[in-house]
């Protein structure tokens, strides 16, 4: 769909209208019990959006978990031409109240009983958990009279990424920047009215807001969860005949080991979408086991950049690529100086395209947290272009490790290691070390009885230079993971110090 063919308003919730008027009761959203038509959609959205427009200046806050009215007080900010603050509901109380406190919206609407009035910082309306739209109080009282469209350029969400302060770092958006990020995509995947889009995770998380949004905005259907549990995930994707699946490889693999056991074949779907970490090469056979006919492609982005780079299977991508870089992106490597590097070089991933996002809202400065480059933005990921322009990442320049002289990305070890069948997951840290600096130190999750130490060396020099192979591995069990599926680096690293780990002989 052209968006001509809606006036040509570059709005983030104008195409609502459209799908209104042409298809008003064909289905839009689904989320557990609650299922809204187009014509229900936009007519509550356009309600909480006078509401809004009559609150005094300032974002709202949602500390909520997944329901429908949390999707319909995020479009309707946009249509109101507010930004949504999209917390955590499970964030301990005081991480809460900091965050709020820098943010000072206008309203918080939350479900989490500690949240009071003068607290959180701003009026609250508080709401029962597991929220039903119909269950959502008015907001303020309506606002008079037309609403007008808002301008592209505004700031209509503020989601959160981990910050190394232990304050979650929040980044601003504009409705501009999505709206180039849907175009990108919809000229890669062309998804459209004619698709159901699964979304099956939190909505605090922006790869499943970003697809919730993106996918009704083309008109697309809707399938989301109150929470991700793989077997409602598999009956989700089953029952709704979903043509499009975004998830984050964790997900994935339980999905995938669920349909497995259930002899279950997704045979609607047509694309197979991952991201927020590397996707395990074991997990491709599975996926074409289960999904036949779907297309499996995977972002590398980042809150703050969005997309930067996709890996089709269809697109002859290199061994160790992350992909291309995604359309309208470009991709630029330097060093620490600001000095562009060559073809091949290591250096600092920066990134130029109308996709990135505006500010940091809280958390991290942004001077600490990104570079800036003229428009270019690096959030500090290594890595290099090779001849053809494919993108490699090396790692973290804030994880590298130097050991004898030596810099090295944890990340190609771990990267590695977990190639083998008896590895879950893996982890590098650098120890202090006398004669060094630092020393390697490996740390894994086993699957089974999992590898020992001989095991581990023998594989890592069969396929790296001696001085990146970690001589002593440690196993941990209890693996942390951050909420978007990865790996908790720095929980790794207290289980270590706090004697949690078993070394292995």
């Amino acid at each position: 769909m052209n968006v001509n063919e809606w006036g040509g308003r570059p709005g983030l919730t104008t195409p609502l209208a459209f799908h209104a008027a042409a298809r008003p009761r064909e289905t839009a959203l689904v989320l557990a019990d609650e299922t809204l038509d187009w014509a229900t959609l936009h007519a509550v959205v356009e309600t909480r959006a006078r509401e809004i427009a009559a609150l005094p200046p300032g974002g709202i806050a949602l500390r909520l978990a997944n329901s429908a009215a949390v999707i319909v007080l995020v479009l309707a900010c946009a249509r109101a031409g507010r930004e949504a603050q999209v917390l955590d509901p499970a964030w301990p109380t005081p991480i809460a109240r900091a965050v709020l406190a820098h943010l000072a919206p206008a309203l918080l609407v939350t479900e989490c009983p500690e949240d009071g009035e003068g607290e959180a910082g701003a009026p609250v309306r508080r709401v029962p958990r597991d929220l039903r739209l119909a269950d959502l109080p008015p907001l303020a009282r309506t606002h008079p009279g037309p609403l007008p469209e808002p301008d592209p350029a505004s700031a209509f969400y503020v989601g959160f990424t981990s910050g190394s302060t232990g304050m979650p770092k929040g980044y601003r958006r504009s409705q501009r920047s999505w709206l180039a990020s849907f175009a990108a995509e919809r000229a890669e995947f062309a998804v459209g009215s004619a698709d159901v889009v699964a979304a099956p995770g939190p909505l605090t998380h922006s790869l499943f807001l970003y697809a919730v949004l993106a996918s009704l905005h083309a008109g697309a259907c809707v399938l989301a969860l109150p929470r991700f549990r793989p077997d409602h995930a598999l009956r989700l994707l089953d029952e709704g005949r979903a043509t499009v699946l975004y998830g984050v490889p964790t997900h994935w693999d339980l999905i995938l080991d669920r349909a497995e056991r259930e002899g279950l074949c997704l045979d609607t779907l047509r694309l197979a979408l991952a991201s927020g970490a590397k996707w395990p090469a074991a997990l491709t056979p599975r996926l074409a086991r289960v999904a036949p006919s779907a297309l499996f492609a995977e972002f590398y982005g980042a809150s703050e950049l969005s997309f930067v780079a996709l890996a089709r299977a269809d697109e002859p991508v290199p061994e160790g690529s992350v992909g291309r870089p995604f359309a309208g992106v470009e991709v630029v490597i330097r060093d620490r100086a600001g000095r562009r590097l060559p073809t091949g070089r290591r250096g600092l991933v920066h990134v130029a395209s109308d996709l990135v996002f505006t500010e940091y809202a809280c958390g991290d400065a942004a001077d600490e947290a990104c570079l800036r480059h003229g428009r270019e933005v690096s959030v500090g990921d290594a890595g290099f272009l090779d001849a053809n322009g494919f993108v490699h990442l090396c790692g973290r320049w804030k994880r590298m490790i130097v050991t004898s002289g030596k810099n090295v990305f944890p990340e190609e070890i771990e990267r590695l290691v977990e190639r083998r069948d008896d590895v879950a997951a893996a982890c590098v840290l650098g120890r202090p070390d006398a004669r060094r600096g630092e020393r390697l130190l490996g740390v894994v999750s086993g699957a089974g009885e999992g590898p020992s130490r001989a095991d581990l060396v023998a594989w890592c020099r069969a396929h790296l230079p001696l001085a990146l192979v970690p001589q002593r591995w440690h196993r941990l069990d209890d693996w942390p993971w951050t909420g978007s599926g990865k790996t908790d680096f720095a929980a790794v690293a207290r289980a270590v110090e706090g004697g949690r780990t078993r070394e292995l002989s």
